[in-house]
């Protein structure tokens, strides 16, 4: 048998490992349960590839994204190593047959979606597997407190009654020592190891810069750092704009987002991976798992929800250790939004319990009555009927299914859509030879707007036949039509949005609602955006130890690149010196300068004062009416 190191030679062709990678590799042979947590390009997927070769038997990997699976799946595949994924939209026949495969011993990993896992079809499969290792990719979605929670992840640890010998390794690049804490509980990871791999990034210099013309300076950034860029946009109409803002300033880009198509996606990512597009313009979730180590600058137009986001997005630069930026742009309205967001995800509970019985109605559910089934839902007809928001329902709708009151399938999350891929002119002379179709056309632009002729929208197929007086089923013929005239092009949903209740009719004014689960969530999320707002706009302290400062990670080393440390570097003062100073100024406070002066450990009287000038200078600290220093919120 090889060696985990003659195993990453004879594959990867490295000749050793990076930090912390043997340590964890040599932990899950031995049988134990572990969690690493290892930042963005710190080399995760090692960490259960080269232990899922030595094992015997095939390595099961739960991961989140589709992109993600395929990418892996490819770059084992290309290693000639056996490995297959089973995520939705997949054929029956085919999910059906790599299923087998795992069964049958000729795959070494099969990748599969948190959500794939509960099916009778895997289970049963499961029960023939011999698994040799069971790897969660990105746990912190198993947690309520971190980011990016899964419902689907609570459910992974019964699973784990079919396999109960198997070591588990649950990897991630965020997580704070309370979501640690709850992926080793959901988990039921038995004499756990942690690994956790220093959160700074050396060769990482991050920044922040405050623009109300965000375009311009982002072609200056651009211009004065050359080589591969990522732009990072919350919306897919930014993306477009952004991309065609930049190509006035002399930036050639591209865009990319969701409502692509599979293949214009495709095509838009390998020309950026293979350096033929030097930038892309896309939302948050491009870059995520693809192997670029050679990315110069990542640049945020709009501020993320949270430190995990943005450490993770911003850490798909330099993944080759050499020097890079990651650059956030921000102006006062970008918080105020942030926090607007906030109060939108947390309905008031009088109009959850409103939702909840709205859906009682809906489907006309008797009280107390155990509904198995799941129905076909539409939240644009739900929320008409009933005159609500859709908007908000769907925020209370996110928050029962959190509560384990109602399910909803993967096809509510990925609705139709439809993009006008006529010209103008051709659209226009279409409906002049066909006036049949002109009631219908009209509806489609009335609802949606020009957009629609430059991106692909979430359609409702209902509410388009509640406008046009046609059923479902005609809306879908005539949108096929227009689809096979080349005139739009509709990309169906897989399956119909279904939506199942979890538990007998409630009364809705005693809905089972956890309270506390949700108001600590509301909290934690407000702490998320606390940090967010005291990262953005603190302009003294080292910006790489505020992110290691989030994650736990207790130091006082400074990065001495980010544009704060260059601002202490300007005004004559040394980084690290100034943070210990600083730090130990700050557990004093409230305090007199009579004080300080008096403290043996401020030796250097010219430094003391250097620091407390630049924190006062910089809006960090502030003297009151008493003489007293004290730290600004």
């Amino acid at each position: 048998m090889l060696s985990p190191l003659e195993i990453l030679k004879k594959y990867w062709g490295y000749t050793q490992f990076r930090p912390l990678q043997a340590e964890i590799i040599e932990t899950v042979l031995s049988g134990t349960d572990t969690l690493a947590l290892l930042p963005t390009g710190g080399g995760k997927s090692i960490c259960f590839q080269v232990p899922g070769l030595a094992v015997d038997g095939v390595c099961i990997v739960i991961s989140p994204l589709i992109a993600l699976m395929k990418d892996q799946v490819y770059q084992l595949n290309k290693r000639d190593i056996a490995a297959k994924a089973v995520f939705s939209g997949m054929p029956f026949t085919e999910i059906d047959k790599t299923l087998d495969e795992a069964a049958a011993g000729n795959l070494k990993f099969l990748y599969v979606s948190p959500e794939r896992i509960r099916t009778k079809l895997f289970i049963e499969r499961l029960k023939r597997m011999k698994v040799g290792l069971l790897a969660i990719d990105e746990a912190h979605c198993i947690s309520k407190w971190g980011h990016d929670f899964r419902p689907a992840y609570m459910q992974i640890k019964e699973i784990k009654q079919y396999i109960p010998k198997v070591p588990t390794i649950a990897l991630t690049a965020t997580a704070t020592n309370l979501v640690r804490k709850e992926i080793i509980e959901q988990l039921n990871l038995k004499n756990c190891e942690v690994f956790v791999q220093s959160f700074a990034r050396k060769n990482l210099c991050y920044s922040v810069i405050e623009s109300d013309y965000k375009e311009k300076k982002i072609a200056q950034i651009l211009h004065r750092i050359q080589g591969s860029a990522i732009v990072y946009s919350k919306t897919r109409k930014q993306t477009v704009e952004i991309t065609k803002s930049l190509a006035k300033l002399g930036v050639k880009a591209d865009f990319y987002h969701a409502g692509l198509s599979v293949k214009e996606r495709n095509t838009k990512q390998d020309a950026w991976i293979k350096n033929q597009t030097r930038v892309i313009v896309s939302t948050n979730a491009f870059g995520m798992g693809i192997d670029k180590p050679d990315v110069r600058v990542v640049i945020h137009t709009d501020l993320p929800e949270n430190m995990e986001a943005y450490y993770q997005e911003s850490g798909r630069a330099g993944r080759d250790n050499e020097k890079a930026y990651a650059v956030s742009l921000f102006n006062p309205n970008d918080l105020e939004n942030l926090e607007k967001n906030l109060q939108l995800k947390y309905p008031e509970i009088s109009f959850i319990k409103k939702v909840y019985q709205s859906l009682c109605n809906y489907f006309k559910l008797a009280w107390g009555a155990e509904i198995w089934e799941s129905f076909d839902f539409d939240i644009h007809d739900f929320a008409s009927t009933f005159g609500l928001n859709p908007r908000d329902t769907h925020y209370a709708l996110k928050i029962l299914e959190n509560q384990n009151i109602i399910f909803l399938n993967d096809a509510y999350f990925n609705p139709s859509k439809v993009k006008i891929i006529a010209s103008s002119k051709e659209f226009y002379g279409f409906q002049l030879r066909n006036p049949n179709y002109e009631p219908f056309t009209k509806t489609l632009l009335r609802i949606y707007g020009g957009e629609i002729f430059t991106n692909y929208l979430i359609i409702s197929e209902i509410e388009i036949g509640n406008l046009t007086f046609s059923s479902f089923d005609e809306v879908i013929k005539t949108l096929t039509f227009m689809h096979n005239q080349k005139l739009i092009d509709y990309v169906p949903q897989k399956s119909k949005p279904q939506l199942g209740f979890l538990s007998a009719r409630q009364d809705a004014e005693n809905l089972s609602i956890d309270y506390r689960e949700l108001e600590i969530r509301k909290r934690n999320d407000k702490k998320a955006l606390r940090a967010i707002s005291q990262y953005t706009l603190n302009t003294s302290k080292c910006r790489m130890l505020m992110i290691q400062d989030y994650f736990d990670e207790i130091t006082s080393q400074a990065c001495g690149i980010c544009d704060n440390c260059l601002k202490l570097k300007k005004a004559g003062l040394s980084d690290d010196i100034s943070e210990k100073y600083a730090l130990q100024i700050k557990n004093l406070m409230p305090v007199s300068m009579n004080k300080l002066e008096a403290e043996p450990f401020f030796e250097d009287k010219e430094l003391l004062i250097k620091i407390l000038r630049y924190k006062i200078d910089n809006q960090v600290w502030g003297v009151d009416d008493y003489g007293l220093i004290y730290e600004k919120n």
